[in-house]
């Protein structure tokens, strides 16, 4: 950590900023909290607008988040029929 505000120590205040949202939105994407990581990626857009590392990164996110979306409309009602069936089985 020490490394890296030696390195921003003297970047100005909106370089700064950027940097940080960009390594916050990294460490989420990485456990896979891609909605809180493309909305750090979209704040990093407010200090370097139409960068193209941030936007490609917000953009794929997006794609996970749509991708994860489906994953649950195919699971959950996989887990409800299991209910319902331990639920009739038990009767």
């Amino acid at each position: 950590m020490a490394h890296e505000e030696t390195q921003t120590k003297d970047l100005p205040h909106d370089e700064i900023k950027y940097f940080e949202h960009m390594k916050r939105a990294a460490d989420l994407a990485k456990i896979d909290l891609f909605l809180t990581a493309r909305s750090e990626y979209r704040l990093a857009l407010q200090y370097r607008p139409g960068d193209p590392e941030a936007t490609m990164k917000a953009e794929e996110c997006t794609r996970n988040i749509a991708r994860d979306r489906k994953k649950v409309l195919i699971v959950v009602p996989i887990i409800i029929a299991a209910i319902v069936l331990v639920a009739l089985l038990v009767k």
